[in-house]
């Protein structure tokens, strides 16, 4: 289904695309935190309503960022991978973490901290690796799982 754009600029496209409130939060799950089902999402912090997550998830595949596949033993279950496509979304990922740590830890003091964090902070290409790294090793083990 082609999307409607507002302009031509590619800023302005992708903020049409990625600028809602669920779609970078969804991406997040999938590569850094292991969410690979509708019930995982749902079940997960960020508190996303069915229907919204329905619409997303579809509009992410429509968009080739989100694959879905089926559980061979479960074909009632689809698993949600990231493309080629939706990986390279890491590195946003990364700088709005990154820019989020440097400027509202004070406004939200609670927000996460640990080794991820201490990587993140002191070599954004490193974490950026690490995650995508382990994402693909996931998808990997889970595949191989698989067959």
């Amino acid at each position: 289904m082609p999307h409607n754009f507002r302009c031509d600029c590619p800023f302005t496209s992708a903020i049409d695309i990625l600028g809602d409130k669920w779609m970078l939060v969804i991406v997040k799950q999938i590569l850094i935190d292991s969410k690979e089902t509708f019930k995982d999402f749902i079940e997960s912090d960020e508190g996303i309503a069915t229907n919204i997550l329905s619409m997303k998830l579809k509009l992410l595949e429509e968009l080739e960022i989100i694959s879905k596949s089926k559980l061979p033993n479960n074909k009632k279950t689809n698993i949600y991978s990231l493309t080629d496509k939706g990986l390279e979304l890491a590195p946003i990922l990364v700088e709005l973490a990154f820019w989020s740590d440097n400027n509202l830890r004070l406004e939200h003091p609670s927000m996460l901290k640990g080794k991820g964090m201490e990587l993140l902070k002191n070599d954004k290409e490193e974490f950026k690796k690490a995650i995508v790294t382990s994402y693909r090793e996931q998808v990997n083990t889970r595949e191989g799982k698989l067959r």
